[in-house]
């Protein structure tokens, strides 16, 4: 048996994919004209790496919060005029861990090792050896600047080139800082799965 014919209908139009939403350059210049909107859609987009980084920094929710609202008070203050000459990313660390140290300093605190991961979820990689804490100890164990490009490099997920222009230091650095940590991070059983070389 034949179905009636029905009306000619068109195919349901695709849900617009996270390519049609605008860039950065483009909200950037909105905002720049004094798009409050455009703005908004900025901090919506960042607000969660911001906080997540300034829980690594400050160990502690609400002064993550905290850091959140100066970061972006700080980035408002820079409209109308702000350009963007690296990604937001490498613009916004720098301010993130400046404003989070600043913090703690007020406070007088210092942050563990264990704090600064407790934010983050567990790397895929330690579901099947190191624990959280023995990460977390190896880590802490490392130089401070080496500490910050391991963590920027796999925890940011940022790029080499954007490690150096969010620290202002050169390229050939990162790459020597990184490379001494991950010698000493392989150095460790437990761990040097995790970090072999590719």
């Amino acid at each position: 048996m034949s179905q009636p014919a029905g009306p000619n209908l068109s195919p349901i139009p695709p849900i617009p994919s996270d390519a049609a939403q605008p860039g950065d350059e483009q909200l950037i210049a909105a905002a720049n004209a004094g798009d409050a909107a455009a703005f908004a859609q900025l901090y919506l987009r960042y607000r969660d790496g911001v906080v997540r980084l300034a829980m690594r920094f400050t160990g502690n929710a609400d002064d993550a919060l905290d850091v959140l609202q100066d970061v972006f008070a700080y980035f408002l203050g820079k409209f109308p005029g702000f350009e963007l000459t690296a990604s937001l990313t490498t613009f916004f660390y720098p301010a993130v861990k400046n404003l989070s140290l600043a913090l703690l300093r007020k406070k007088h605190r210092r942050i563990g090792g264990e704090e600064m991961l407790a934010c983050q979820a567990a790397p895929a990689a330690l579901q099947g050896g190191a624990s959280r804490a023995e990460l977390a100890a190896v880590i802490t164990s490392l130089a401070p600047a080496m500490r910050e490009v391991v963590l920027m490099r796999f925890v940011d997920a940022m790029s080499l080139e954007q490690i150096a222009q969010a620290l202002t230091i050169p390229l050939g650095t990162v790459k020597s800082r990184l490379h001494n940590a991950l010698q000493m991070l392989r150095g460790d059983a437990k761990l040097a799965n995790y970090f072999l070389e590719k």
